[in-house]
């Protein structure tokens, strides 16, 4: 056995699933989804790979624990698209504007923002959060091509993120959630089940 993977408890009480949470962030941001591995996930955190899916299961898992959220975002939007396609933007709107207003949960989605927006954050969306989130939602839906719709959707999302909470442009900072619904669900609605090009 190599001495820079031990198997089992590492010497000492260090925080172990901090130190794979780190490693894990770091190898996301290098070599995006596809092309991280448990096994070097665990090599660069100086752990078994056995330990890795001890505290954190599958690497959808790790990865999602890696973004920090102070939410599952996979159960959030699974459940806020529970039903029709056709009512589909409205209900994962609203449950996306109550998540981010929610003072509690706003400094680490922010964080998590600030991070993403970091040199190598941007595999972060690409090669993780879309392939792992999103993808299943259209998938879930039932829609053609969410190859293609689910990317759109993350656009106007991302856009709503960056204009409402990040920079704080005005008016939409400070519109009611209801308000904001009524403006951006019919795009995003056509994005999921409207005609594309």
């Amino acid at each position: 056995m190599s001495t820079s993977t031990r198997r089992g408890r590492r010497p000492g009480r260090p925080d172990t699933k901090a130190a794979i949470l780190v490693a894990a962030r770091e190898r996301f941001a290098a070599s995006g989804f596809g092309g991280t591995t448990i096994r070097a996930i665990a090599n660069d955190a100086g752990v078994d790979a056995a330990l890795v899916h001890h505290y954190f299961g599958s690497k959808d898992d790790l990865f999602v624990a890696a973004l920090e959220l102070p939410v599952d975002p996979r159960a959030v939007i699974g459940a806020a698209v529970a039903g029709p396609a056709e009512e589909a933007a409205e209900k994962l709107l609203r449950t996306f504007l109550s998540v981010w207003d929610d003072p509690g949960f706003q400094p680490a989605l922010l964080a998590t923002v600030r991070r993403i927006l970091e040199p190598g954050g941007d595999k972060l969306i690409r090669e993780g959060f879309l392939p792992v989130v999103l993808l299943p939602v259209g998938e879930q839906l039932g829609i053609d091509r969410p190859d293609l719709r689910m990317p759109l959707v993350a656009s106007q999302v991302i856009g709503l993120i960056v204009a409402r909470y990040v920079v704080r442009i005005e008016p939409i900072a400070t519109l009611e959630p209801e308000h904001l619904v009524a403006i951006y669900a019919p795009t995003i609605q056509r994005y999921l089940t409207g005609p594309l090009p």
